[in-house]
């Protein structure tokens, strides 16, 4: 696959959510209306910046350095409000910790996704071939978002009253650097339900880096995605959420969630990509409903079968829910067997969320292919 396509930014608070901010007529929230308007304006500016294709392999201005496979190698910068990148260099791998939190966080959040990818799926960084992980802080005045750029993870700081810093989250910074790892593997088109599959990936792996940083069962697990990212003064718990899309915050400033979560409430829309920051509600609960059902640890038997799905070949970059769903029925029964728990468990999701048409009749199980050596770094699939 020819991996040099045009690379669409991908930013983790939907445009629709900044667009009724930016219309806010209360003056309680003037600095956040502000600060929407600023974001939306920056960040279609970004989308025209970045139309150029992907530079691959890596090309940046640091050499790539002798390293063990599968260790770190991360590198934050401070655009110290400006919009120009990468900015102020401030700390490199190995570096202690220092006083600014937003360094620190995107440092520590780096890693996490670094040790998810690496010891449960042995894949070394987001190209699997050690690509060094790059964010920059501290973008722009005020602003509300973070995105995947192609080449490093940029963060703002949020405006102060709608949002914090965007940091805060590991389920953010795991969700924008798999963007990454999708760029580099099915490269999903950012538009229709191939972008929805896209934006609902990366909630998947960013819940799992934030479950597995946190040691998390699938029953301990919050399944929110930017929990922490919302001020005191909003009613809402975080952007979205994998358990019960459509109820992350329902709020006089912020709205009403309007992710769905079945086919049933499938918005068919022109804006955001084709409802990509949407329509994901429906793979996003898919997923949990298998993690659901089999318990124990989501990065473990539902990981191995989306990654595996993601990663495989199976996939195309115009893929739509139904390829999605039939992709990661065959991957569980080609890992765990068919009729196995994990087949009937991704078969219920898919019919659960109206994907495909009708719960199956149970399948007589056959047992797994023996499970192919280990990758460097992670053990087999887990029975």
């Amino acid at each position: 696959m020819d991996t040099r396509e045009l690379h669409t930014p991908c930013t983790i608070v939907p445009p629709y959510l900044l667009v009724r901010l930016a219309k806010l007529d209360d003056p309680r929230f003037a600095q956040a209306a502000a600060a929407a308007r600023a974001s939306l304006l920056r960040d279609s500016q970004i989308r025209e910046l970045r139309g150029g294709a992907h530079p691959f392999p890596y090309s940046g201005a640091r050499p790539l350095p002798a390293r063990t496979p599968g260790e770190s190698d991360r590198t934050i910068s401070d655009a110290g409000g400006q919009e120009r990148l990468p900015g102020r260099r401030v700390r490199a791998e190995g570096a202690p910790a220092g006083s600014d939190q937003a360094v620190n966080e995107a440092y520590d959040g780096l890693g996490a996704t670094q040790n998810l990818f690496w010891t449960q799926f042995g894949r070394d960084s987001i190209d699997g071939n050690g690509l060094p992980m790059d964010a920059t802080v501290h973008y722009g005045k005020q602003y509300d978002n973070a995105f995947w750029d192609g080449e490093r993870m940029v963060f703002g700081d949020g405006d102060g009253q709608v949002f914090t810093r965007f940091t805060i989250s590991p389920s953010v910074i795991g969700h924008e650097l798999t963007h990454g790892v999708t760029q580099f593997t099915a490269n999903l088109n950012y538009q229709g339900q191939s972008g929805a599959i896209n934006e609902s990936i990366s909630d998947v792996f960013g819940a799992l880096v934030e479950q597995h940083l946190k040691n998390q069962s699938t029953a301990e697990a919050s399944w929110l995605i930017g929990e922490g990212l919302f001020t005191d003064q909003v009613e809402g718990v975080a952007l979205r959420s994998m358990k019960a899309p459509g109820t992350a915050y329902n709020d006089d400033v912020l709205g009403k969630d309007p992710q769905p979560d079945t086919m049933a409430g499938y918005v068919e829309t022109e804006d955001d990509n084709g409802g990509v920051h949407l329509n994901s509600g429906i793979p996003n609960r898919a997923f949990y409903l298998v993690a659901d059902a089999l318990g124990g640890n989501a990065w473990e038997t539902p990981g191995h079968i989306w990654y595996d799905t993601l990663t495989g070949g199976a996939l195309t970059s115009t893929s739509d829910f139904a390829a999605f769903a039939a992709a990661t029925t065959d991957t569980a029964a080609r890992l765990y067997g068919t009729g196995g728990a994990a087949h009937d468990a991704v078969m219920r999701a898919w019919a659960t969320v109206g994907v495909v048409a009708a719960i199956p009749s149970p399948v007589p199980q056959q047992p797994a292919p023996p499970a192919p050596p280990s990758r460097p770094g992670v053990p087999p699939p887990p029975e």
